[in-house]
């Protein structure tokens, strides 16, 4: 008779952890309704924007923007335009090759994640661009980010010295 309990043992067993990992998962569910992002789109805003000012004989520069998402869906960049660059800027990722040689890679899109953010950086994902003219330290530079699930942003970066961020804390968007 010693074998019926075991069985029984085991069926419960292997029933239960199912049944506690969709509980867990219905409970965070549930917690996540309960705040009132599910579902929710997302909300993104800039909060710190600078382009660095081109140096020595190279044409090309970079731009960085920070972004929050406090939506509760993820969003994704998906192109920069702007009306003072002699091309269209472009999204890129800073890269390094096996030998240690950088490089830029185009990608086609960024993803801003719901409930965090996206900070651009010199060794990560930026916006190249390439000047009209010489920017001056100080001077603001207009771009327009475009979003595959919201509007446009326009959002205005002020060129710093390469190596260094703006320490502005004035609003950047609307």
């Amino acid at each position: 008779m010693p074998v019926l309990p075991t069985r029984l043992r085991t069926s419960a067993t292997a029933a239960g952890v199912p049944v506690l990992a969709c509980s867990l998962a219905l409970a965070g569910l549930g917690a996540w309704t309960a705040d009132g992002r599910a579902g929710s789109p997302p909300h993104v805003a800039v909060t710190k924007a600078y382009v660095y000012r081109s140096s020595g004989s190279t044409p090309e520069t970079a731009a960085f923007f920070t972004l929050t998402n406090d939506g509760g869906s993820a969003d994704r960049i998906v192109g920069v335009e702007s009306p003072d660059t002699a091309a269209p800027p472009s999204l890129s990722e800073h890269r390094m090759t096996s030998s240690g040689a950088a490089y830029r890679q185009l990608v086609d899109s960024v993803i801003v994640p719901a409930g965090d953010g996206l900070t651009m950086a010199p060794h990560g994902i930026d916006v190249t661009v390439r000047p009209k003219r010489t920017w001056r330290p100080g001077e603001e530079v207009s771009f327009t980010l475009r979003f595959a699930d919201r509007r446009p942003l326009k959002v205005r970066a002020v060129v710093v010295r390469p190596g260094t961020e703006t320490d502005s804390d004035r609003p950047l968007g609307p």
